[in-house]
């Protein structure tokens, strides 16, 4: 940072008024300039420079030396900027609001696409068809099936319930699932 830079911070933070302006017209051209390529208005261009300049002279305390000003007051500038432009492109009206027409109002009735009796009916068939396969299972095979899946369980867990090694665990969690596709592709899934 350049001391001329530094000398007018300070003076700044201590509530000198001319050191405050010197830095608003040292930096004004060139955060006008950015902002302007953001928001192509110079009306608000204008109001956005204003606001940006006391965002920055408000937290002038918390500027950090080893910076460069230009750079810090460039990144308050473009975030201040990129702020506004996010709030005007977020228009948002309720669901449950009337739409109003010239008529008086209308609820705004919306159809569940996501529901229907076909996929319920398949969704169910192909639960019962998987837990009839898993009953198919042998013993040993069911057990850490349910033990993993139903009860969520850690290999380590299921160990000590089983009462054998991680490693028979976890072989046997690998031959049931391949059990269980084999069997599953029977049944078309």
């Amino acid at each position: 940072m350049n001391a001329s830079d530094k000398q007018l911070i300070q003076l700044a933070i201590e509530g000198n008024q001319k050191a405050y302006e010197e830095l608003l017209r040292k930096y004004h051209g060139v955060i006008y300039h950015l902002i302007y390529k953001m928001v192509g208005n110079k009306e608000e261009t204008e109001d956005l420079v204003q606001e940006t300049f006391v965002k920055a002279f408000h937290s002038l305390k918390s500027f950090k030396e080893e910076f460069a000003f230009s750079t810090w007051l460039y990144k308050i500038a473009t975030n201040h900027t990129i702020d506004l432009l996010r709030k005007k492109k977020l228009q948002t009206y309720s669901l449950d609001e009337p739409v109003k027409i010239k008529e008086g109002e209308v609820n705004r009735e919306y159809p569940d696409e996501n529901y229907s009796p076909e996929k319920v009916l398949l969704s169910g068939e192909t639960t019962e068809i998987i837990l009839r396969s898993i009953e198919a299972l042998p013993e040993k095979y069911r057990r850490v099936i349910n033990l993993r899946h139903k009860e969520d369980k850690s290999y380590e867990d299921i160990s000590a319930f089983l009462q054998v090694p991680v490693g028979t665990v976890k072989a046997r969690l690998f031959r049931a699932r391949e059990l269980l596709k084999k069997e599953l592709k029977k049944s078309g899934l």
